[in-house]
């Protein structure tokens, strides 16, 4: 999809023209209409958002119209100045990012990552580093040993109160109409040494954290929630792996939650079939896969995606993760996924 294509941006007009029974499934695949060709970028530092500014122009000449900014604690933070990361944006750096997105005609979607992923390794995340309490498994797993990563408690309100005016301050600084909250990965919930999760069950749990922070961001301030789709997928059911599917129950949270958010599907591997894609479907929401680093994998995930002609299967998001050099738009799996989501000419 380039951006010189302006009538491909226009999924749900060009469905409607099509009809019922129109030409859009009878295209060739490389031809599809798709709503965005999204990256997801993430800001480990003030330098890699300086790579992004740079870089960004040459993202939308090759039909990025979308960016997922994970910024998660790595910003100035003024309701919280305790969780600010080591270098993080400011809230010049992101109204400058917003000036450009808009001019470039980038939807601007900042980050937060929720509840899972506040440790990685040996080092824990600015909120359970400062407030230790709200850890979903507090005093245990000194040094992060025997643990993947570590949770925020879903069920300490005192949480929500902190978290959501990071989140208000991240909606405003990027000018944003819409919010990805993470939630990828959620091992460590409904713990035993949690005094108000135990015996609670997993799925209950990972609803509440996603309805808490969905009646937030849609409901108080009016924009669109996205997230991370693994934790809904039921590993037993279809044979993803332990990470790209939930072993822990939490998947059954897929039926207690809104349909207004939107489901990133990610899948790194290549596959013939990913079967989550027609299920989050079938079940009413929006969806937009993603994919990693394998080029091959982004062209099986894409082309399997638009077989499903669906306006609810709204496109590819490329995610970058470590690869955030300048040149990350002329990546291998980038352009594989431009390759696909082109109008030829």
């Amino acid at each position: 999809m380039r951006l010189k294509s302006f009538a491909r941006l226009s999924l749900l007009a060009l469905w409607a023209a099509a009809g019922p029974a129109g030409g859009v499934s009878d295209l060739p695949a490389e031809s599809r209409p798709v709503r965005y060709f999204g990256v997801h970028y993430l800001v480990g530092s003030r330098s890699d958002f300086d790579v992004l500014l740079g870089e960004l122009p040459d993202a939308a000449r090759i039909g990025v119209n979308l960016l997922i900014l994970e910024v998660d604690y790595n910003f100035e933070f003024v309701s919280h100045p305790e969780l600010r990361g080591e270098s993080p944006v400011s809230r010049a750096d992101a109204k400058k990012l917003a000036s450009a997105c808009r001019r470039l005609g980038v939807r601007l979607v900042p980050e937060f990552q929720s509840l899972g992923h506040q440790s990685w390794q040996g080092r824990t995340g600015p909120l359970l580093t400062a407030y230790p309490d709200l850890d979903e498994t507090p005093g245990r797993h000194p040094g992060n040993k025997g643990i993947f990563s570590r949770s925020w408690c879903p069920s300490n309100p005192r949480v929500n109160e902190i978290v959501f005016d990071l989140y208000d301050e991240l909606i405003d600084a990027f000018e944003a109409d819409a919010l990805h909250v993470g939630m990828d990965e959620v091992t460590a919930i409904g713990s035993a040494y949690c005094p108000r999760c135990r015996g609670k069950h997993p799925a209950r749990l990972f609803a509440k954290a996603v309805n808490d922070a969905y009646d937030h961001v849609a409901g108080k301030r009016g924009k669109e929630m996205f997230m991370w789709a693994d934790r809904l997928i039921d590993a037993a059911a279809i044979d993803y792996g332990e990470f790209e599917a939930a072993k822990n129950g939490t998947h059954r949270a897929v039926d207690r939650i809104p349909k207004g958010i939107v489901l990133c599907d990610w899948h790194y591997k290549k596959r013939k079939t990913y079967p989550s894609l027609p299920m989050f479907l079938a079940k009413g929401f929006r969806v937009l896969p993603a994919s990693w680093n394998d080029p091959a994998a982004v062209r099986s995930l894409v082309e399997y995606s638009l077989e499903t002609n669906s306006p609810a299967m709204l496109g590819h998001l490329c995610t970058l993760w470590l690869e955030r050099a300048p040149g990350f738009s002329r990546a291998p799996q980038v352009k594989a996924a431009a390759a696909l989501l082109t109008t030829k000419d």
